[in-house]
């Protein structure tokens, strides 16, 4: 039993980097003279299932702000799930297989950053585990850290390469399944191998990336010779300093959720659902170098992919071309990929079953109206192929 009379360890580093957190005066926006990171990567600072927002005020390290983050800090929950077989393996990225049989056979693709666990975050908020109840075969590529190889890695080298070799090992045609950035990885692997794919999923998938804010976006390409350093030292966009870019649009909204989540019933679903989403937050992958040049520079500064220019492989990746059924889900509250970035592809890929659930990015899919809002009719539309 929790005794806040007696708190116990600390368990966890987050929120990541604390010590930003805990600056009075943290940059806010664009007067703090940093770009915001490319909102497609990652969750949102907050999300749907998290504890009501208390009134914005400045970020300074006040009792109660020190006091949620030290609650979560100690908060004695921890992921249960064992990880299912692996199917494949190459290099760190396995392909989790969540049902060993069933049809059709549904490879999810993550994104790069996150973990790929969001879909498997806990007992009740899993999409694979309810999948796979319902007699699909669900599995999930599981990226993994990356390498010295993986760190030259473009994203020709992560869909040419690792994923279509994940759909290869499957022994069959599966529907691919992208979330977030994975849905753009997704995609072009469908047009690559048509051969392999009987369907395409497009979950809060971005396309149009100047859609909310042009200016916005070709100022983070812009931005992007201030990360240079570390991608020449590091070979990647090391994971603090994508989570101090996550937090620069609206640090007072981190500190607000934390000072929320101290006042709650820290035993009471809503917080363990805090905890597990936070320890997912905060639990991130460091972006390979190439990668990071192609996603900032050119979707984020150009808008290649709907300005026709995003290319793998040196072929542009148009969803027009698509023969594949497809199912595109844009959340009519999503933060993360607002509609407007996420529609475009429900527009040109041809016969696309539309989905808008009233949610947001990350309470779609793992939120408590998430089985409503997306893995019901996900399953309703797997089933009809």
């Amino acid at each position: 039993m929790l005794r806040p009379d007696r708190p116990g360890p600390f368990r966890r580093r987050g929120p990541r980097p604390l010590l930003m957190h805990l600056m009075p005066g943290m940059p806010q926006g664009p007067a703090s003279g940093m770009p915001p990171l490319p909102t497609c990567w990652t969750a949102s600072p907050s999300w749907s299932a998290a504890p009501p927002q208390a009134p914005p005020i400045p970020p300074t390290a006040d009792a109660a702000l020190i006091a949620g983050i030290a609650a979560y800090r100690r908060h004695p929950w921890q992921r249960p799930l064992p990880d299912p077989p692996s199917l494949w393996r190459e290099g760190d990225t396995r392909l989790l297989d969540y049902g060993q049989e069933g049809d059709p056979g549904v490879l999810f693709v993550p994104s790069l950053i996150n973990r790929a666990y969001v879909l498997d975050l806990s007992p009740g908020r899993s999409m694979m585990r309810w999948l796979a109840g319902q007699g699909v075969r669900p599995l999930l590529l599981d990226w993994g850290w990356p390498g010295m190889a993986e760190r030259g890695f473009t994203l020709t080298d992560y869909i040419a390469g690792r994923l279509e070799r994940a759909m290869m090992a499957v022994g069959g045609r599966v529907v691919l399944a992208g979330y977030c950035m994975g849905g753009l990885l997704a995609l072009a692997a469908a047009l690559r191998r048509p051969d392999l794919v009987r369907g395409l999923a497009l979950l809060a998938t971005p396309w149009d990336f100047h859609a909310a804010d042009p200016a916005q976006a070709r100022r983070l390409g812009e931005a992007l010779p201030q990360f240079e350093p570390l991608l020449s030292t590091t070979g990647t966009l090391p994971i603090d300093s994508l989570q101090a870019l996550f937090a620069l649009p609206d640090p007072g909204s981190i500190a607000a959720k934390y000072r929320a989540f101290g006042r709650m019933d820290q035993a009471a679903p809503a917080a363990l659902d805090f905890v597990a989403v936070e320890d997912w937050l905060n639990d991130g992958v460091p972006l390979a170098a190439p990668v990071a040049r192609e996603a900032l520079g050119g979707w984020y500064g150009a808008n290649t992919p709907a300005q026709g220019a995003w290319r793998v492989a040196g072929a542009v990746v148009d969803p027009a071309a698509l023969a594949a059924p497809a199912f595109v889900a844009a959340p009519g509250r999503d933060r993360i990929v607002p509609p407007g970035s996420a529609l475009p592809l429900a527009r040109l890929i041809p016969g696309a079953v539309l989905h808008q659930p009233a949610a947001g990015h990350i309470g779609m899919a793992v939120g408590p109206q998430a089985e409503a809002a997306l893995w019901s009719p996900l399953l309703a539309w797997l089933r009809g192929l």
